[in-house]
């Protein structure tokens, strides 16, 4: 079975027409017709991985004849392993308590009044995003465990891989209780489409959800008219203070830069404390350089490690994405504070250290979505929190922040309960 596809402006408009309507019958679905739907979505996709695999190839290989480098083949290869979490993440999810129907609070009035606030779906998300096709599977199934309906936008490099997904996506609707419409996928690439849904598909959208370069973000926040859940980059810190454990400090270095590269929870700037710098400090950098990172460092960096080099200002504010990071001198917590302050993202920080009070002040300190003591920032990550899988980081400061997993998907409302009162 095949979903279908769209191409005209008018087909475009119709999908906002037809979410809506699915988004009420979604909304008012129960938990176990959900969350049969995504286990049954879980055992489509291993069943089509054949299918979907074959899809990838062919994006790969356009990718590759377009030129595309390394970080981004990395985000748009699928591979058995691959397809295999995206199913166990849904499965994750469906094992989930239902985030919708949710008491959050609940008082009684002088006058008798029972007042409860009530987690409810948001309605129609609209998700943007490049490269990475697991965001197909992931995004439709946070939306339908948490009670909304969905139109996603994928990149043009991804087109075969996200069309193979949404194909056992509109099978398994298909077959459920659940409206098809209740996941469409805009299999049009012209990116003027993306504009048509910023401006929110004739009212139809609730929210935007970017998920992709800063340029896509930036582009995005600029111009949606709905709302936008969104984190522009990811210029994630990990600090090595002084009395860092250096077994610990290594492997957390490491494994936060090169993990993978493509990812917005990998470390871009390193800080080490000038104190164990000649000492924790270089062998840190000599794993990275024999992992293949190139090293961008500031005088006092280049003074002990030769290969490093030179680090500009701009280098602080980069988030590259590949295997580059920039690694700064600083002389103890206030001064590495002031650095992530000054050039952070409000995205991930992590600290290393056996000393608790100065971890708990850095935690304390740092206004960022996550903030980590003795871990890596690739645990950035809703599958890693328990959450099944994520949309994305929120790095904002209203409604949610850090990963967006099924309860960042609802919103509330007031449910007020009378036995005839009216007000003076």
């Amino acid at each position: 079975m095949s979903s279908p596809g769209n191409g005209t402006w008018g087909e475009i408009m119709a999908l906002g027409v037809e979410a809506r309507l699915a988004a009420r019958a979604v909304r008012q679905s129960s938990s176990e017709v959900r969350n049969s739907a995504l286990r049954n979505l879980a055992r489509r996709l291993r069943d089509n991985a054949p299918a979907i695999l074959s899809a990838n190839a062919e994006d790969l290989s356009v990718a590759r004849r377009n030129g595309a480098g390394a970080a981004v083949l990395d985000r748009l290869a699928l591979d058995g392993n691959r397809i295999e979490s995206m199913a166990k993440g849904i499965e994750e999810i469906a094992e989930l308590p239902d985030p919708v129907g949710r008491v959050m609070a609940q008082w009684r009035r002088p006058n008798g009044l029972e007042i409860s606030r009530i987690a409810t779906p948001i309605g129609v998300i609209g998700i943007v995003y490049e490269s990475r096709p697991n965001v197909t599977a992931d995004a439709a199934a946070l939306c339908l465990k948490s009670g909304n309906a969905c139109i996603l936008r994928g990149g043009s490099e991804a087109i075969h891989t996200n069309g193979a997904v949404h194909d056992a996506i509109f099978a398994v609707l298909a077959q459920s209780e659940l409206p098809t419409s209740a996941v469409e996928l805009v299999r049009n690439t012209d990116r003027a489409i993306v504009g048509q849904m910023l401006a929110g598909l004739g009212g139809a959208l609730d929210l935007i959800i970017p998920r992709g370069g800063k340029s896509l973000v930036a582009r995005v926040q600029a111009e949606a008219r709905v709302p936008v859940l969104a984190h522009l980059e990811g210029i994630c810190h990990v600090y090595i203070h002084a009395r860092a454990d250096p077994a610990k400090a290594r492997a957390i270095a490491l494994n936060a830069k090169m993990r993978r590269t493509g990812v917005c929870g990998a470390a871009e700037t390193l800080l080490i404390d000038r104190e164990v710098l000649s000492g924790v400090g270089l062998a840190i950098l000599k794993d990275l350089r024999d992992a293949g990172c190139e090293i961008r460092g500031d005088e006092n960096i280049r003074a002990v490690f030769a290969g490093a080099k030179p680090a500009t200002e701009e280098d602080w504010h980069t988030e590259y994405l590949d295997a580059v990071i920039a690694v700064k001198a600083v002389d103890g917590l206030e001064d590495a504070i002031r650095h992530i302050e000054t050039y952070g993202s409000h995205h991930t920080e992590s600290i290393i250290t056996e000393d608790a009070a100065t971890a708990e002040r850095f935690l304390a300190a740092l206004d960022s979505a996550i903030v980590m003591w003795n871990a890596s920032t690739q645990f950035a990550d809703g599958g890693e929190f328990g959450m099944g899988a994520e949309i994305g980081i929120g790095t904002g400061k209203l409604h949610a922040r850090g990963p967006v997993g099924i309860e960042q998907l609802t919103t509330f409302k007031y449910v007020v309960r009378g036995t005839g009162q009216v007000r003076p």
